[in-house]
């Protein structure tokens, strides 16, 4: 996905013994004018790192990462990891995940949910909302595109989420919530693996707050991950301080925080291309007065570079 919609050189190593694989760590290499060199597990992903059966495997596999990314000549290396592995490396704080358990029985996961929330899910429900399984990507990057353009932030070109969907077929869902009129309120691409759901990306129109739009469509969703019998429930990754994680803390999920470690070669200190940075204040207001359509076209030439 990232050499095919992105166009970055991608790199995918894996260790073994005697054909048998034991490990493997997926890169893309991200080299830009704005925002430096730098080879990534994985860019414009939450998580990364090193998938293996055993020690010896993961030990590999970074070893290989490190010379590979000095004979690139990056400026860094960064491992996008739930668990600390290299006390000795720099490591990127900002981001949290929410994971939670989903509970076999409906009510039972609607009674977890805490009660101003929950008061929330029910006002969305008694105003009529309908959610329904789009086929296609246009009312979801239309209120996702909105959503990013209000937050003063570029937005990822619709053929990535188009290419997605293509990619993992039934393992990648879009779930629309409208009114009962039926005008589209909130949206959200989710993935499937194993027992898990990820919803990941998300947008929403700006009436969307006021009708519990958002809070119906992720009720929405996480009921029918228990009619399909999943068991968790990856509310995803959001930054410290934030409305989102605000959002989710009410919803009764607990952070967990995440590892991002960097080796750094040719710079003295973790980047900071991320909206809390105060340079790009000016930046990010500008863009929010910006023509949407004008965003939207050049939004990809600059989210390409960010990873």
């Amino acid at each position: 996905m990232i050499r095919q919609v992105f166009g970055h050189a991608t790199h995918f190593l894996y260790a073994h013994v005697d054909g048998d694989i034991r490990g493997v760590l997926p890169l893309g290499e991200i080299r830009s004018r704005l925002f430096g060199h730098a080879l990534t597990s994985l860019p414009f992903a939450v998580y990364g790192g090193v998938a293996a059966t055993d020690e010896a495997a993961r030990e590999a596999l970074e070893s290989h990462a490190q010379s590979l990314a000095q004979s690139l000549g990056v400026e860094h290396l960064e491992l996008r990891q739930l668990d600390r592995r290299h006390p000795e490396w720099p490591v990127q704080d900002l981001y949290v995940t929410f994971r939670k358990s989903i509970l076999p029985k409906e009510e039972d996961n609607m009674l977890a949910i805490p009660r101003k929330q929950r008061a929330m899910v029910r006002k969305g429900i008694k105003l009529g909302l309908q959610a329904s399984v789009d086929t296609g990507v246009d009312r979801f990057f239309n209120l996702y595109a909105d959503n990013v353009h209000r937050h003063g932030t570029p937005a990822m070109p619709r053929r990535y989420f188009q290419a997605l969907l293509d990619t993992f077929g039934s393992d990648c869902e879009i779930l629309t919530v409208c009114s009962a009129e039926g005008r589209p309120l909130s949206s959200v691409m989710s993935f499937y693996f194993r027992d898990e759901v990820l919803p990941y990306y998300a947008g929403d129109d700006a009436a969307a707050r006021d009708l519990a739009a958002n809070d119906f469509k992720y009720w929405e969703l996480m009921r029918r991950a228990c009619a399909r019998g999943l068991k968790v429930f990856d509310f995803g990754r959001s930054k410290v301080g934030t409305g989102p994680y605000a959002f989710k803390k009410n919803w009764g999920f607990e952070p967990t925080p995440l590892h991002y470690e960097f080796c750094l070669y040719r710079r003295q200190g973790i980047p900071q291309n991320n909206p809390n940075n105060a340079k790009y204040r000016l930046l990010i207001a500008a863009w929010k007065r910006m023509p949407l359509p004008l965003a939207n076209w050049l939004g990809p030439f600059i989210v390409r570079n960010l990873g």
